[in-house]
């Protein structure tokens, strides 16, 4: 029997009510700040990713679903959603717009990676970009959009950290200490960080392993090389941020996964949860554009993963709103009511109303039964004699009262896109 394959998961019915509320929220608040939506394709030019995220990042080198498609191409799905909307960007023109341009998005992301508790190698993102200006109260926006969105669902204790990683200019000195402070510690370091300290020294710092991170911890912080332009704009941001109430954690070893970024990272995480559990990341990438072949633009932006915000809703236990469902089922008893049921039922929906009909020819006890199970709070039912004389039974199913009506009458008593 077929499943589905590993690191993937149906959204069954039962789940749905959990994401459209996530969905209609972060849409809600993206709206209410200016943003935009905007959706691109499921798959992009590899090199996309070769030159935006890094050709020597984990997700390129180990992570991506790269494959040659009918024509010999190298596509990629899509591994984060950044470079697509900064390609987009430059495609379409958008540099042309009032700046920033601020847009939003809910994408599947694909990744080949251990499955886990909250990481899938499929999931949904829901992510956010300001192109154009490179002031830290943009920072402070997006920042603060993301906290405002776990607030809005009702999600607690949850942190933000912040560093800022500095610029092309002054990053170069601080790689030259990070690597000697490295390369004197190469023996304790994991595979992977020996090779990430010949190839990508920024890289040591965002390790998993607990080795590594004993040594991240002592490591030398990014924020004390910053030249003077980087250092006053994160004490800027910092000092916006304590203006806007969100309080935040500066955290040296917050590097981010992504070759793009550039000055400001940030990451919101459950108090407990640990790094595996980050719920929200992202940073700015003043050079991205850039490097895709545009003029030098500022930016930047965040992705929440939807669903690991679902698991951390069923951890805190927070109910979301059900999803609408018809509160009326029609039953009939007889081919010729049957028939009629089918053509009422049209012409109810027509006029707003949502219902159910009973479909296999069962007796009137066993579609109650369905009508129950269906959770429904009226039967309409046709019988002979409802038929003959052009009315329906009306059925309380609450109270079980109930009460002929005229067919003709039925649309007003049961106006709504829900039901009665």
């Amino acid at each position: 029997m077929y499943k589905a394959p590993r690191g993937t998961a149906d959204i069954l019915p039962q789940e749905q009510p959990y994401w459209r509320y996530v969905e209609q929220r972060a849409v809600e608040l993206c709206q209410r700040y200016g943003y935009e939506r905007i959706d691109v394709p499921a798959f992009e030019d590899a090199g996309l990713f070769d030159r935006s995220i890094g050709a020597e990042t984990d997700i390129v080198e180990k992570e991506t679903y790269t494959f040659e498609d009918k024509g010999g191409k190298k596509i990629t799905l899509l591994p984060e959603g950044t470079a697509s909307i900064c390609r987009a960007y430059l495609e379409h023109g958008l540099h042309n717009q009032p700046q920033p341009v601020r847009l939003y998005y809910s994408i599947s992301i694909f990744r080949y990676e251990r499955p886990q508790s909250g990481r899938y190698r499929q999931h949904r993102q829901f992510g956010c970009e300001a192109i154009g200006d490179g002031d830290p109260s943009l920072d402070a926006e997006v920042i603060d959009m993301a906290w405002r969105l776990f607030r809005s669902l009702g999600l607690e204790r949850f942190t933000l950290s912040l560093n800022s990683i500095g610029c092309k200019e002054c990053r170069p000195t601080y790689l030259k200490v990070l690597k000697k402070y490295y390369a004197a510690r190469a023996e304790g370091l994991c595979a992977d960080c020996q090779s990430r300290l010949v190839r990508n020294p920024l890289r040591l710092l965002d390790c998993k392993q607990p080795s590594c991170q004993q040594v991240a911890a002592a490591a030398p912080r990014s924020a004390d090389y910053l030249c003077k332009q980087c250092g006053e704009h994160f004490n800027q941001l910092q000092r916006y941020l304590d203006l806007m109430g969100i309080p935040f954690t500066a955290n040296h070893c917050l590097v981010r996964g992504l070759d793009y970024y550039t000055r400001t990272v940030f990451e919101i995480q459950p108090e407990t949860g640990g790094s595996q559990s980050t719920i929200c990341g992202g940073g700015r990438y003043d050079d991205l554009i850039e490097e895709l072949g545009g003029k030098p633009t500022p930016a930047i932006g965040f992705a929440v993963g939807m669903e690991r915000i679902i698991l951390n809703l069923k951890k805190q236990k927070l109910s979301v709103p059900a999803l609408p469902r018809p509160q009326v089922f029609l039953a009939h008893i007889g081919r010729e009511a049957k028939e009629e049921a089918l053509k009422l039922a049209s012409v109810l929906r027509q006029a707003g109303t949502g219902l159910v009909v009973a479909i296999a020819d069962r007796s009137l006890k066993a579609q109650l039964r369905q009508a129950n199970a269906l959770g429904v709070r009226y039967t309409l039912i046709i019988g002979e004699e409802e038929l003959k004389a052009g009315t329906v039974v009306l059925r309380d199913m609450i109270d079980a009262r109930q009460e002929t009506v005229s067919e003709a009458d039925l649309p007003g008593l049961l106006a709504g896109p829900g039901g009665v």
